[in-house]
This record gives structure tokens, sequence and C-alpha cells, in this order.
């Protein structure tokens, strides 16, 4: 089903007939002012200059990508004709409907701008149309997007403790102490005359002394020197969010000029 909420991917499509033959692509959307529902659209086919073929979207279907309307390409393509200069008389208007046996002219009906005078009307565009109930009265609904930014907490990466053996080297100094021979001589005194007596006159003899040194010896231990814990903080840092926000904007259109659907 077509209603309002196609009417902005409508413009461009491409039409195909109820043939499966392709007839152009839509150039204009016209709204039907009570029921607020596209009714026709026109076609350029790119063949007859200004001029853009109506059709009516009565049992018509879109997929998003392509309008398939409910008659074959060459009845569509031999509709009356109609200048797109913006303005269509009640004459035209009711040689489509006549033409397609869909219908009479009404005097809302959507190709006509309810607001002026039947003879100077001019089609309803799309662009700045207000489709937000059945009648706009005096009022326009102005409507903009407006930019809602949040956080969310998404995995950023992952850590842990792994411990592994490594060898370096240690040197350390040490005292180490060790015996030395020394030879003291001692003159003969009264005091050490007895001891140097008591031999034989004269004799052979040894006399051996045992040194002692020290030597390093190294052992190790294994001790706890401290603990590591994983864990984790908040850092919060500025990040700037750049975003299209679309509006809309309300002008006022002189009813007296003569006006031209936007393209």
């Amino acid at each position: 089903m077509i209603d309002t909420t196609n009417i902005n991917d409508l413009i461009g499509a491409d039409v195909y007939g109820s043939d499966d033959e392709k007839i152009g692509s839509v150039g204009q959307v016209y709204v039907d002012a009570e029921a607020q529902t596209p009714t026709w659209v026109t076609i350029k086919t790119g063949l007859f200059g200004t001029s853009e073929t109506f059709a009516p979207l009565d049992d018509a279907s879109f997929d998003g990508y392509q309008v398939r309307v409910a008659y074959p390409k060459d009845t569509v393509k031999d509709a009356p004709r109609i200048d797109s200069d913006g303005e269509i008389s009640r004459e035209e208007e009711d040689a489509l409907y006549t033409y397609y046996g869909n219908g009479t002219a009404a005097p809302d009906a959507a190709l006509y701008d309810q607001d002026t005078d039947r003879g100077n009307a001019a089609p309803r565009d799309t662009e700045g149309y207000d489709t937000s109930g059945p009648t706009t009265g005096d009022a326009m609904t102005r409507s903009e997007e407006q930019l809602h930014v949040g956080t969310e907490k998404v995995e950023t990466g992952r850590a842990r403790l792994r411990k592994h053996i490594v060898t370096e080297q240690v040197t350390k100094t040490v005292p180490v102490s060790h015996e030395e021979i020394t030879v003291t001589r001692e003159p003969i005194t009264d005091a050490n005359l007895g001891d140097a007596m008591a031999g034989g006159e004269l004799t052979s003899e040894e006399h051996e002394v045992v040194l002692t040194g020290e030597r390093v010896v190294t052992s190790k231990e294994t001790v706890p020197v401290e603990r590591v814990r994983l864990g984790t903080e908040t850092v919060t840092d500025q990040q700037q969010v750049t975003e299209d926000v679309s509006h809309e904007e309300i002008e006022l259109i002189d009813p007296d000029a003569d006006s031209t659907p936007s393209k």
C-alpha cells in the first residue's frame, strides 16, 4: 500500500506498467487533500520535453525501489499530457479521470491546492507539505530532528597476569681470610734460655704448621618479595560527536503569485 510515508521514496523511482514494461520515473506526487494519501504521480519519459504523463496510484504498488501501476505502458503513455508548469485546469483534471475511468474530480482532489482558486491551482508536491493530520487548518506543524548522545559499555581489550622466570647475574664482594707463614726470630735471654737449652747440642728436626683459609660458599633460597594484583580503573575522556540533523522550515507563499511545484 502506498501512503504518506512513501512519498519521499516515490520521487525518482522507476515506474513499470501492469505489462512489466518500464514507463519512466516518478516526477511529482499529488496528495488527496482530504484523505492525505498519494493519488497521482507524474511520470517523466524524457521524450516529450517538459510534458509529463499522469498515472493514478489506484491499485498501484511500491516495493521501495519500483512503482508498479495497474495500467499497461501504452495506456499510460497515451494519457492526456499536461505541461509541468504548475497550473492544471479543471478540464485537464476531468480529462485524466475520464481517460482512466477511475472516478471524477472532487473539490478537494489532489491535483488542486484547496487554498487557491480552481482556475489557477497548483499541484501539491511532497516538499513542505504538512501531512500531520487530515487538514492543516490555519496552522502547520514544524518538526526537527534532535540528536541524543549516550554511551554504551563495550569490550575494548583484555589483560592478564603471567609469571615467568628471568635469570640474571648478581655480583657481591665477600671478605675471605687465610693464614700465611710468618717467621719470628727472638734473641736468647734469661727468660728463654731454659727452653733453648732443653734439646741436644746439635740436632736435626722439623716443625710443621697447618695453614687455614676461608673459601666462598654460596647458597640460594626463594623468598616472597611482593604481591601483584590485576584491577581496573575508569578514565573519562572528552570525545566529540558530529552528526547531520535535519529540521523543517516554514515559509509564507503569496497566494496571488504563481507557484510551481518543487522538483
